[in-house]
């Protein structure tokens, strides 16, 4: 015990030594004497220092910090908005069933492991201790079930950006219910969630989740039209979606989106083969509506339309439908190092150009025709 509390103080005074260096201009010394007679230790340091100390220090450390005193733990404990446990390789579970009833003022929490370790219990002492939670990524969560999902959505309410990618385990209808409580959502990536992520879990999302500006379905092979039409017709501010992998869309989502979803900004189609040339006319005849629309009403935003299209393995496109996306879009590019338009695998899209490589053609061409 004697050690681990001589560790800690090491530790402590290391970081915190360093920081006094900066802040009294590379004076050094002993502890963290500012002043003689003012702080003569550490443990000294007023809340409002120690406050900016840890906001410059690492996660390990401010943990250690709280175990430290009454004092500073409990100015911790109220000050602490983010915090990311994402470096533990073990015993998170245990890590987060001690801490989160302390750090109850969280804001932000980060849980992404590598290795399945998060349960149960310890996402159901987040949720009944962290009712500030805004942000919460339990990304990789495999051990997880539904259990976590009600827990969340009866205690933290307050979310608008939630990663449960790679949690297999989750039902639709927990990911339903969690949509009918955390209604201020703005951010969610489900990607590889087969089983949450269906038609009724997004028929749910798109009813209640009206912010939603940014939603990750990867690899939600279960994902129908019927899904994305009722997500598209709740939550017109879409920014982002991603559909790669989601086999069963067809022109018919993309022709919504493009009609209901006025600021998209992102769209991922990769490996989506149904999609034909009608989807990329309907992408292409929206933009030039929003931007005649924006023209009209004298607020056209010359970043209108398209900044990412993934369209690999879209086997079935013809390049003049991609050719009139790209005109339409001009933040797509197809030149080197600014490739936001992505036509992997699909060979028959070669002559697809953006404006950038039509300008920096007719730039080596035009000498020659001076001669």
């Amino acid at each position: 015990m004697v050690g681990k509390e001589s560790l800690r103080t090491e530790v402590l005074n290391l970081s915190f030594e360093k920081l006094m260096m900066v802040e009294c201009g590379g004076n050094s010394g002993k502890g963290v004497n500012i002043k003689a007679g003012v702080i003569t230790e550490w443990k000294d340091i007023p809340v409002e220092l120690l406050m900016q100390i840890l906001s410059l220090v690492d996660d390990q450390t401010v943990i250690i910090a709280s175990e430290v005193c009454r004092g500073w733990r409990e100015a911790i404990c109220f000050g602490l908005t983010r915090l990311s446990l994402s470096w533990c390789s073990k015993n998170m579970n245990n890590l987060v069933l001690s801490l989160s009833p302390k750090f109850t003022k969280l804001q932000t929490l980060i849980l992404r492991q590598d290795k399945p370790q998060l349960e149960d219990n310890a996402v159901e002492t987040i949720a009944n201790f962290c009712h500030d939670l805004q942000i919460l990524d339990l990304s990789k969560s495999f051990k997880l079930t539904d259990r976590s999902l009600y827990a969340v959505a009866l205690g933290c309410r307050d979310l608008t950006k939630l990663n449960i990618s790679g949690c297999s385990a989750f039902s639709d209808n927990a990911l339903a219910y969690l949509a009918s409580f955390c209604r201020k959502l703005k951010v969610l990536n489900l990607c590889g969630c087969v089983k949450a992520a269906s038609d009724t879990a997004l028929q749910a999302i798109g009813h209640y989740c009206n912010q939603l500006q940014f939603l990750n379905l990867g690899w939600c092979e279960n994902v129908s039209d019927v899904g994305v039409m009722s997500l598209t017709y709740g939550c017109p501010d879409l920014r982002t979606l991603d559909l790669c992998g989601c086999v069963l869309i067809t022109d018919d989502s993309v022709i919504v989106l493009a009609n209901r979803c006025p600021h998209l900004r992102s769209l991922g189609l990769y490996y989506c083969q149904s999609i034909t040339d009608k989807a990329m006319y309907s992408l292409a005849q929206s933009k030039l509506n929003n931007r005649v629309w924006g023209s009209v009403k004298g607020g056209g935003n010359d970043d209108d339309g398209l900044r990412t299209l993934n369209i690999s393995q879209c086997t079935a496109l013809t390049p003049s439908a991609v050719q009139a996306v790209c005109d339409s879009c001009p933040s797509l590019h197809t030149c080197s190092g600014r490739h936001s338009l992505i036509m992997s695998g699909c060979l028959n899209l070669t002559s697809v150009h953006c404006v950038c490589a039509g300008q920096a053609h007719r730039a080596i061409t035009l000498p020659h025709a001076a001669h």
